[in-house]
C-alpha cells in the first residue's frame, strides 16, 4: 500500500514570486543547448518586440519549482521526496516568459492514482504574472514509489 494521502486530490499548493532574471534565463538556455539568440541576445529579443530575452519553453520548470518544494514538504502528504520521480509534463503558454517577470504558481492535484504499492498524482500548475495574467500552465504526472518499487 502506498503511504501517500489519498486525500492529496483537489489540494492546492502555492508558491512564493519569482522574479525572472536575464541570466537566470541564459544559464537555463545554454543547460538546454538552446542556441536561438531570442534567449542570450537582448537586441535580438528586442528587435523580436519583447522587452527582454525570453526563456526557453521548459523554463516553466525553474519557475514552478517552489510550488512542487511546497508539495514535497508538507508533511501529511505522505511523499517522500527522494521517492518521487516526474514522468510527464505538457506545457501550453499564452506568452513567454520574459526577463523581469515576477510570477507565481499554483500547483493543484488533479488526481491519485494507487497501483502496485505506488502513486500516481495528476497536477496542473497554473502560472501568473504580477496582473494576475495567465502565462502558462503545466499538466503534470509525478510517480511517488512506493517502498518495493
Amino acid at each position: 500500500m502506498s503511504p501517500v494521502n489519498p486525500a492529496l486530490a483537489g489540494r492546492v499548493f502555492p508558491s512564493s514570486s519569482y522574479l525572472v532574471g536575464r541570466e537566470k534565463i541564459r544559464e537555463f538556455a545554454l543547460a538546454v543547448r538552446s542556441s536561438n539568440p531570442l534567449h542570450h541576445d537582448v537586441g535580438v529579443a528586442r528587435e523580436a518586440g519583447f522587452v527582454d530575452v525570453i526563456a526557453p519553453t521548459t523554463f516553466t520548470t525553474v519557475v514552478q519549482q517552489r510550488a512542487i518544494m511546497a508539495l514535497l514538504r508538507t508533511p501529511d502528504t505522505g511523499l517522500d521526496p527522494t521517492r518521487v520521480v516526474h514522468t510527464s509534463e505538457k506545457i501550453e503558454h499564452q506568452r513567454p516568459i520574459v526577463s523581469g517577470d515576477d510570477l507565481s504558481t499554483t500547483l493543484t492535484i488533479t488526481g491519485v492514482t494507487v497501483r502496485a504499492g505506488s502513486a500516481i498524482l495528476s497536477t496542473v500548475s497554473e502560472i501568473h504574472d504580477v496582473t494576475d495574467a495567465l502565462v502558462a500552465t503545466v499538466t503534470s504526472t509525478l510517480l511517488a514509489r512506493g517502498e518495493g518499487a
